[in-house]
């Protein structure tokens, strides 16, 4: 039975149910089309994987992960905005990733080599998501070979969207990144604050002005 958490929301008794129910409803048809594009589950199958994550509602501002933190779970975005990023010693910050609904987000390197955490994730926007815990994704993987299926396709995917965007740092200048992160997503410049879209480039907030005149 998946359990859901609810963080720092002021709910009567009777709308957190309706929430829940609503939420639930909709979280699970989001994984559910999410997981069938690259394999087929029965419903049985999808019900029982469905059953190992829980759902977690955030509001801007709140944290996910922050650096130090021992990870034990990734995340599926379903609804809203999040970042993962690095500070370093002088606290300038830099963008990992940009995380909105059907992506995954952690620390992975935290997560599959059981370490604290080196990067901070938190909420851009309100967000729901749903987690899943390393040992229940490994549980799942092994007893239903499509799931495992799908989540090596979900990482090899993740390699490859992380080589592009290196090469790109290293090929191309700020006025091309900037223009391929937004052929892509489009909906990044309305829903995430322009330093942070600066940040994720590499440029100063008066350089991204400029790139957007």
């Amino acid at each position: 039975m998946i359990s859901y958490f609810f963080l720092n929301q002021n709910y009567s008794e009777k709308d957190l149910l309706l929430n829940i129910h609503y939420i639930m409803i909709n979280s699970k048809e989001i994984l559910k089309d999410h997981i069938s594009k690259f394999t087929s589950l029965t419903e049985e199958q999808y019900d029982y994987v469905f059953g190992h994550f829980n759902l977690i509602s955030l509001k801007k501002g709140q944290s996910l992960i922050s650096e130090g933190d021992f990870v034990n779970h990734e995340y599926f975005v379903l609804e809203g905005c999040l970042k993962a990023f690095y500070l370093n010693d002088s606290m300038k910050m830099f963008i990992l990733q940009f995380a909105m609904p059907t992506w995954w987000v952690t620390d992975f390197d935290a997560l599959y080599n059981k370490t604290r955490a080196t990067i901070n994730v938190d909420c851009i926007t309100n967000a729901s998501i749903l987690s899943i815990s390393d040992e229940d994704r490994e549980k799942i993987c092994n007893e239903i070979h499509e799931v495992e299926h799908f989540f090596r396709w979900r990482t090899n995917k993740g390699y490859v969207a992380a080589q592009k965007r290196l090469l790109s740092f290293m090929n191309n200048d700020a006025r091309f990144r900037y223009e391929e992160l937004l052929s892509m997503y489009p909906q990044l410049y309305n829903l995430v604050p322009k330093h942070l879209i600066a940040s994720y480039l590499g440029v100063t907030r008066e350089t991204l002005s400029r790139l957007h005149q």
